[in-house]
């Protein structure tokens, strides 16, 4: 986590500054950060054609397709073997109509198809993984109509990660359909000085778990590499658990709203089927969301912090407004100031509007204050006026 008045002060330059931007992959995918569902979150390794089909049902029914969730991503144990030919083969029991079937079932809602493999010998869950057959599961992906791969890291421990997942970019890139890839190697090799180059994503923190500690430590570790993203290449602090059980509606607002703040990739992990009101308030705001694929790209970060447990993080967005995320990680109601100039925000004034409670608050001059409930966050937008920057 960002702690000295030094490394502030450095973000607070990031925040500020364009600098010059880091080569990404080049296949004009993602510009802004990808927004779908995955399966693991909620069902690890409990997948079928007919969930995959409820859920596609769900997202395009729910309201979620049409506030921007449009990738259906598949994750571990569809797979089973490889043919006599060495091409993967799906769990016919599991999916019955194969997975072109379901990708097709997918695309007639209105959405995009993804898919999980392995960089290694075998997946996680020990099934077989893409080393060897790069070439060969690229165009078998392409020829079931995939939209997104997810390449996880398990069994490669004998391997150079930038080497073999790179092998895996250039398979995709000849593939002859644009897929966008997900680096998973969960930032055990510094993804963020490579993997622009090799993926449109990347995690950059171990696997999230349903949980306020869990959430926290995965902002901390991917607020530190603001730097490296941009449209088309994004650091990934893991996929969302809002709506999964283990965290309170104030705890899922602020998981949501700090995702949103970091350009995160807005991945859902629930069982849409069955999501309560509250969890379609939360991933349906779009307001929030706006902050999150604002087409300026900038990845917020951290630039007050008074305390350890009372932070400030901020986003610039195209239009010159900051959207601020006011945080309490503790266990007490606290008021949290955002200073103008810290946010990024030139002059002397500024107007907020709540993005929760969507609410225009007002004018203030040089900061603004509010009381934050325990393990919560108020999430505002600064606009400057009189044309301030």
């Amino acid at each position: 986590m960002i702690r000295s008045g030094y490394a502030l002060l450095a973000a607070f330059a990031i925040l500020t500054t364009v600098g010059a931007a880091p080569a990404r992959v080049d296949n004009g995918l993602a510009r802004t950060p990808p927004m779908g569902w995955n399966s693991w979150n909620h069902f690890g390794c409990d997948v079928s054609e007919q969930l995959i089909e409820q859920e596609a049902d769900a997202i395009a029914s729910s309201g979620m397709r049409d506030a921007g969730y449009k990738y259906v991503v598949i994750d571990d144990c569809w797979q089973t073997a490889r043919d006599g030919h060495g091409v993967i083969v799906a769990d016919s029991a599991r999916f019955p109509h194969g997975i072109k079937a379901l990708a097709d079932y997918v695309h007639g809602k209105g959405l995009k198809f993804g898919i999980y493999t392995d960089a290694g010998t075998k997946t996680c869950q020990g099934r077989p993984g893409t080393l060897g057959h790069e070439a060969q599961d690229a165009r078998t992906y392409a020829r079931w109509g995939v939209d997104y791969v997810k390449e996880d890291w398990c069994n490669a421990a004998h391997l150079v990660a930038s080497v073999q997942y790179a092998k895996f970019r250039d398979a995709l890139a000849r593939a002859g359909r644009p897929i966008v890839f997900s680096l998973c190697e969960w930032g055990s090799n510094q993804p963020w000085d490579w993997a622009p180059r090799v993926g449109n994503l990347w995690r950059t923190t171990d696997d999230i778990e349903d949980k306020w500690p869990s959430m926290l430590a995965n902002l901390d570790q991917n607020g530190q590499h603001a730097a490296v993203a941009r449209p088309g290449a994004w650091n990934d602090p893991d996929m969302l658990e809002v709506g999964n059980g283990g965290m309170t509606d104030d705890e899922y607002r602020a998981h949501f709203s700090l995702w949103a703040i970091m350009a995160a990739p807005l991945i859902a992990g629930h069982d849409v089927r069955t999501m309560s009101e509250a969890t379609k308030a939360i991933l349906l705001n779009r307001e929030v969301i706006a902050v999150d694929q604002d087409s300026l790209g900038k990845q917020g970060i951290l630039v007050e912090e008074r305390t350890p447990e009372l932070q400030v993080w901020a986003k610039p967005l195209a239009d010159g407004s900051r959207a601020v995320a006011l945080l309490n990680r503790s266990a007490a109601a606290a008021t949290i100031s955002v200073s103008f100039a810290r946010a990024g925000l030139h002059g002397d004034s500024a107007t907020a509007r709540d993005l929760w409670t969507h609410e225009e608050k007002g004018r203030f001059g040089r900061q603004y204050s509010t009381s934050v409930p325990p393990h919560a966050v108020v999430m505002v937008r600064l606009t400057p006026i009189g044309g301030s920057r």
